[in-house]
């Protein structure tokens, strides 16, 4: 079993910043993609950002020039740094990670438990 602990949310005013992180622990034989994604009250959750094993990144429109994604593979863990925060960011954060347990184990995806981001105007 694979657990993704989130940390780095909370309320900043529109123009801030904030950095969210993602650990991901438990039986682990290598992490290919990486993500964040969010939801906020009443709509799909959307894909914010995600990265390969070999630093590829996905950006969605709306974040681009804004936020930027990291992964410190050692370490299991993922990051989302935040600048430029607008009300429209507020949202619930989930980490994704899709995780094979071992060589001859398909890629099984997980989702952390989410992280509430409130920016206010």
């Amino acid at each position: 079993q694979v657990q993704l602990v989130e940390s780095g949310g909370g309320l900043v005013q529109a123009g801030g910043s904030l950095r969210l992180s993602c650990a991901a622990s438990g039986s682990i034989f290598n992490i290919n993609v990486m993500g964040w994604y969010r939801q906020a009250p009443g709509k799909q959750r959307e894909l914010v950002a995600s990265i390969t094993s070999g630093g590829s990144t996905n950006y969605a429109d709306s974040v681009k020039g804004r936020f930027t994604i990291s992964r410190d593979n050692a370490k299991n863990t993922v990051y989302l740094q935040m600048n430029s925060l607008k009300p429209e960011d507020t949202a619930v954060y989930y980490c994704n990670c899709n995780v094979r347990s071992n060589l001859y184990s398909r890629f099984n995806s997980y989702w952390g438990q989410g992280t509430q981001v409130t920016v206010s105007s």
